[in-house]
């Protein structure tokens, strides 16, 4: 395991930003929110996180007790039965606890969904991932039946591959199944888009807009896809709630990344780390064969990609906080940038600065205070 988490590190070292970063000027939430709003936001923030962290706990204990003593019915099955079995297993066994986490969503008013489409996102996302599944497990033990002491070696290849053909075809295969997306209509906003990806020197492909608002009140954007499928998104909460000019340095955001190619960096993270994780998991998985190494393989996989995720979202940080430096260059707006920050920090519910070793583990943005001091710090000449 050490070894993937030092080839992490050094493809983190390898692919992070260096230039183009605006170091933050100090910043102290309370500058900007009220403790009411403080107050929700952490109350709600640490019930999750707990809620998250037993989700987690119930996952690991699953698979603990199966990778010890796997059942005879699955130590039996096809490779490919059992990976499917244990994908929906996986999925049922957190249930209540995720139920427990939605409910507390609904009280702080972040969701629109009924209870039924939910539970049919599940069966959706569900069937998505049994069937990925049974294919990665029947693969699995093709490649362990064919090379048993290297068969790391081409298993790292095939997850790089495979991580690569979801980002291409996610956008237009995987995400219509949950929402619908529609082209941005022509008017002075798509206009703007346009202009600014012009003056940012990239080609953004198509900017959509999708229909968040079936779900949740959260507002949000992102870049997804690869070459014919990359695309700019921007959730309708968005472009309802936002001033034009808060909506504009979100897109600038946006275009940060693809101008920096930030989602080849991250595949290219993971093409670096792959067959040292592939590796690290060969060695910790208990010796059996067939579908019963499955749970043990599973769970060796997850002690692997906690820390390596950890690196992983530092890099995280650092891409983003160079998106922002850059979206405001690119607008020369600070102030719209923290009233945007601001505004969708309460309307998320999302604690504007975390406990900073949590933030550390699991947080893949700068938080907001960093952000805001990267735009003050940007207004005073800094950047």
């Amino acid at each position: 395991m050490a070894l993937a988490v030092a080839a992490a590190q050094g493809a983190a070292l390898l692919l992070r930003p260096r230039e183009g970063l605006i170091a933050p000027a100090p910043v102290r939430a309370e500058e900007h929110f009220s403790a009411d709003e403080l107050e929700r936001a952490r109350a709600y923030r640490r019930g999750q996180r707990r809620l998250a962290l037993a989700a987690m706990g119930v996952e690991g204990g699953l698979l603990a007790a199966l990778a010890a003593r796997p059942p005879r019915r699955l130590a039996r099955a096809r490779p490919a039965t059992a990976g499917a079995a244990l994908s929906v297993a996986m999925a049922l066994a957190p249930l209540p606890v995720r139920a427990a986490a939605r409910r507390r969503a609904i009280e702080v008013g972040l969701v629109t969904q009924s209870w039924l489409g939910w539970a049919g996102d599940l069966a959706k996302s569900g069937a998505i991932g049994a069937a990925v599944a049974a294919g990665g497990a029947a693969l699995g033990d093709a490649l362990r039946r064919r090379a048993p002491r290297a068969w790391w070696l081409p298993g790292a290849g095939v997850v790089v591959a495979a991580t690569g053909a979801v980002v291409f075809a996610a956008p237009v295969l995987l995400d219509p199944l949950f929402n619908r997306f529609r082209p941005l209509p022509e008017g002075p906003l798509r206009r703007d888009i346009l202009e600014l990806a012009e003056r940012a020197g990239v080609r953004v492909g198509e900017v959509y807009v999708v229909d968040a608002s079936r779900r949740t009140t959260a507002a949000n954007a992102y870049v997804t896809g690869l070459g014919a499928t990359k695309r700019v998104v921007l959730f309708d909460t968005l472009l309802e709630h936002f001033t034009p000019d808060e909506t504009r340095l979100v897109v600038a955001h946006e275009l940060a990344h693809v101008r920096f190619r930030d989602v080849h960096r991250g595949l290219a993270f993971t093409a670096l780390v792959a067959p040292f994780g592939a590796f690290a998991v060969a060695v910790l998985a208990p010796r059996r064969s067939g579908a019963a190494a499955l749970p043990g393989l599973a769970l060796a996989a997850g002690a692997v990609s906690a820390p390596v995720g950890v690196v992983a979202n530092a890099l995280s940080r650092r891409v983003e906080a160079r998106a922002d430096a850059f979206s405001l260059r690119l607008t020369e707006a600070p102030e719209p940038f923290v009233s945007f920050e601001r505004r969708i920090t309460v309307r998320n519910v999302a604690d504007p600065d975390p406990p900073r070793l949590l933030h550390a583990l699991f947080g893949t943005h700068p938080s907001t205070v960093e952000r805001i001091g990267i735009a003050r710090a940007y207004a005073s000449g800094r950047g």
